[in-house]
């Protein structure tokens, strides 16, 4: 098990593993900017940032990577499904409870896509947290308000 020390955002966090921080991104999800200093809050990015904070400040946690995509992204950062005490997978919770969205990087395919496109698809059809016409309708490149 590892540790979340601090959410940075939806879709990052520092873990500590085998006693060393690492910073972690989340495979197949992508949350609206809180943190980016080139660009303004994006919309249902605090929202999406909250419920991050509230499902893994504290948790300790299993990382689960996928050879598809390989362990690190060009920047440094682990890269792996959260697996939260419960057994649920974070990754996929956020998208389909809409506080994410599907996300794949450069078309290249992971082991979890499928399920992810269908936990987005189902999310958007509920019109659940960022697809909802209250909130971004979808489009969370909007400033948040």
């Amino acid at each position: 098990l590892s540790k979340v020390v601090k959410v940075v955002d939806g879709d990052t966090a520092q873990i500590e593993i085998n006693g060393q921080i690492k910073t972690v991104r989340y495979i197949g999800m992508d949350t609206p900017e809180i943190v980016d200093p080139r660009k303004t809050v994006q919309c249902f990015g605090r929202e999406a940032s909250n419920k991050a904070y509230e499902l893994l400040d504290g948790q300790s946690v299993t990382l689960e990577y996928d050879e598809l995509v390989g362990q690190q992204d060009k920047y440094g950062r682990l890269l792996a499904y959260i697996i939260l005490p419960d057994g649920s997978i974070y990754n996929k919770r956020m998208i389909s409870e809409g506080y994410a969205k599907e996300y794949t990087y450069q078309n290249q395919s992971y082991k979890y896509q499928t399920e992810f496109k269908t936990s987005q698809t189902s999310a958007e059809s509920s019109q659940l947290g960022l697809w909802s016409p209250s909130t971004c309708a979808g489009d969370t490149t909007q400033p948040a308000k």
